[in-house]
């Protein structure tokens, strides 16, 4: 009977072990089996320091952008998209974006333009714990072309500015940034210019300032004064007059041009050229108003007087007929040419024909250089730019501001 009844005692405690373990099992079943909870999405933030100015056809200027993983989660993949719009004033080849992570070396982000928009995201991407920041070094320019593949029409006031920051391979912009970058060009004028010159007699002599007031470096820089085919013009280079050799372009060819500081010169950002000229006319040179006007060609191709191109406003001379006798006092105009052969070649970094005042440096880009090769131009012969500016002068008009070359005000 013991026997029996701790059998049953047995028996009855199994299993009511049995019945409060898969009780405990069904509470604990939903528990132990269920998917761990998804992680949070990084939450991204991005900031942009963009330059404030640039310079058209200009080098490009350095500035700054900063990812932040505000969130509680890390990402492997943060993104950094751009847009800018400079409205329809700019060509397809008008933009420049580059971009370093580390190292020294400048990477192209590859830029697509739709509309009045150019578009482009870093080709990397770059971790970005909770927490933690990483500033990008990039810069922004506006070449308008290549070196001596400078597009002649187009330009525009201001750049705006849109920085996005996303992460993984196609998520939705976390945030944005949106800056708004001035641009501004070389100005050129002419000072002091007589109003009075004799044919055939005593050259007058006035000043021809480049002024680059942008933070933008330039390079391939022309600086041309026209006038008509009567004249000689010199320059004084280290104390002593240098007679310049006359370039013409084949739709004008009464119009010459002189290249006053020699092609392809070097400009750095915030700094001036004061250039001192003397000009003449022959004996033989109608008497009458007659105008000369400068202008400043950035990459200038194998045609004449084609590129990125600022002219400042004319000055007007009356050339008195000449007296009887008289012997004219400077050189016998040279024949005109069609390419420039300015009497000195200019240097790497200034040119030897201005006295060069530099307020800050080329912003650390690469460093200014000459180069003798010329590749074709954008357009085929002589542009409409070159036609318009020739016409204007042969007009007498007072000055080129106004042509489609540049979208801006002439500040001087």
């Amino acid at each position: 009977m013991n026997s029996t009844a701790r059998t049953l005692r047995s028996s009855v405690t199994a299993g009511g072990a049995g019945l409060l373990l898969a009780a405990s099992g069904a509470a604990l079943a939903p528990a132990a089996t269920a998917a761990p909870a998804d992680p949070q999405p990084p939450t991204l933030e991005v900031s942009t320091a963009a330059p404030a100015e640039i310079g058209l056809a200009g080098r490009p200027v350095d500035f700054t952008t900063t990812a932040s993983n505000v969130g509680t989660d890390d990402t492997g993949s943060a993104r950094l998209i751009y847009h800018v719009d400079g409205g329809a004033g700019l060509p397809p080849n008008a933009l420049s974006l580059e971009y370093r992570l580390s190292g020294t070396t400048w990477k192209t982000v590859p830029l697509t333009l739709s509309g009045t928009q150019f578009s482009g995201e870093l080709p990397e991407s770059f971790p970005l714990a909770a927490a933690q920041s990483r500033t990008v070094q990039l810069r922004l320019g506006l070449p308008m072309g290549t070196p001596h593949h400078g597009d002649s029409n187009g330009g525009t006031q201001s750049l705006k500015l849109t920085t996005l920051v996303s992460y993984g391979s196609s998520g939705a912009a976390d945030d944005s940034d949106e800056d708004t970058v001035h641009v501004d060009a070389p100005t050129v004028g002419l000072s002091a210019v007589p109003a009075t010159v004799t044919a055939g007699g005593p050259g007058i002599t006035f000043g021809s300032t480049v002024k680059n007031s942008t933070p933008s470096a330039y390079e391939n820089l022309t600086e041309v004064l026209f006038t008509s085919r009567y004249a000689t013009v010199q320059v004084l280079r280290s104390g002593t007059w240098k007679t310049l050799q006359p370039i013409t372009a084949g739709a004008e060819p009464d119009i010459y041009g002189f290249d006053i500081v020699g092609k392809d010169a070097s400009m750095a950002a915030d700094s001036s050229t004061v250039t001192k000229i003397r000009l003449a006319y022959r004996k033989d040179a109608p008497a009458g108003t007659t105008t000369v006007h400068p202008c400043v060609f950035v990459n200038e191709g194998s045609t004449p007087f084609t590129g990125t191109t600022f002219c400042g406003a004319s000055a007007s001379t009356v050339v008195k007929a000449a007296a009887s006798g008289t012997t004219p006092t400077a050189s016998t105009t040279p024949s005109a040419s069609s390419t420039s052969s300015a009497s000195a070649t200019p240097s790497a970094t200034t040119s030897p024909t201005a006295t060069t005042t530099s307020s800050a440096a080329a912003s650390g880009t690469a460093s200014p250089g000459t180069t003798t090769q010329l590749a074709k131009t954008g357009n085929d012969g002589v542009s409409a730019t070159t036609v318009s500016a020739t016409a204007l002068i042969t007009a007498g008009v007072g000055t080129l501001a106004v042509i489609a070359l540049r979208r801006r005000q002439n500040r001087l």
